[in-house]
């Protein structure tokens, strides 16, 4: 297919055909499994898919790569092309009943924070995602407490979702080649929860604020929605910094505020 990537998608198009069978080995699709892809672009990823499972959807914004994708790949099994954006698409209208997805994709970096958020949403009806994403972002998400790339993103991510770095992806890989390296992430949503929120909303705020002033204690970065006093009850030492708590202790945090303060 002859198309230029545009800078306003975010594109680069995946071509490096050992990476491309690495990336359908950490898959391992199966017939009847319903699998979406987010932005196929060119359909590297998405030939091989289409194969292994019969019958595929695609979310592509680009409208140009639509007719091409349909055009070479059609013939090869039931291809659903979605012509639409990502960040504001509802995968949960996809499935059947009792069905969940398994979602694929190589996700445009500018826009790559926003459309992982969106898709915890939407953790329901998802069974696993495997996810291409600049490789300090996989980086920060697999963080572990302690470390310095460990952050908001890490806590918010590893609340719902088991996460795996599997492998790195050298920018020769694509075309155009970024100016950054890529990795290929497993995330796996929670089922249940292995340390439920209370209330979601309250507790995003307080790692958002925690993570927002790292370098101050909690005792400080937390004033403006707890009290020192909340942190001793639950066992948290109030000049600890934010990258100091895992995530089940900002769980506990969140539920403990939940139920001690009138949070507007």
């Amino acid at each position: 297919m002859e198309h230029r990537a545009r800078k306003r998608f975010g594109q680069n198009f995946l071509h490096d055909r050992q990476v491309i069978d690495r990336i359908h080995g950490a898959i391992a699709a199966t017939p009847g499994e319903r699998v979406v892809e987010i932005g196929p672009g060119q359909g590297a990823i998405t030939e091989g898919l289409l194969t292994a499972v019969g019958s595929l959807d695609v979310v592509e914004l680009d409208r140009d790569l639509v007719g091409p994708l349909r055009d070479r790949l059609g013939a090869l099994g039931a291809l659903r092309i979605h012509q639409a954006d990502a960040l504001s698409f509802d995968l949960c209208a996809l499935p059947d009943e009792g069905e969940r997805l398994r979602l694929v994709g190589n996700l445009p970096y500018n826009i790559s924070t926003p459309l992982l958020f969106r898709f915890l949403e939407q953790a329901d009806c998802i069974e696993d995602m495997h996810l291409m994403l600049q490789k300090e972002v996989v980086e920060r998400i697999v963080a572990e407490p302690g470390d310095k790339t460990y952050g908001r993103l890490s806590v918010m991510v590893q609340t719902l979702c088991s996460a795996d770095c599997l492998f790195r992806i050298g920018a020769g890989a694509f075309t155009p080649a970024p100016k950054v390296e890529s990795a290929f992430l497993r995330l796996k949503p929670h089922r249940p929860l292995p340390y439920p929120i209370e209330d979601p909303a309250l507790h995003a705020r307080i790692v958002a604020a925690a993570f927002g002033q790292r370098r101050k204690t909690l005792r400080n970065s937390l004033s403006k929605l707890i009290d020192a006093d909340l942190l001793i009850e639950t066992r948290i030492d109030p000049t600890l910094r934010a990258e100091n708590l895992d995530v089940a202790s900002y769980a506990r945090l969140a539920n403990a505020a939940c139920k001690s303060l009138p949070i507007p």
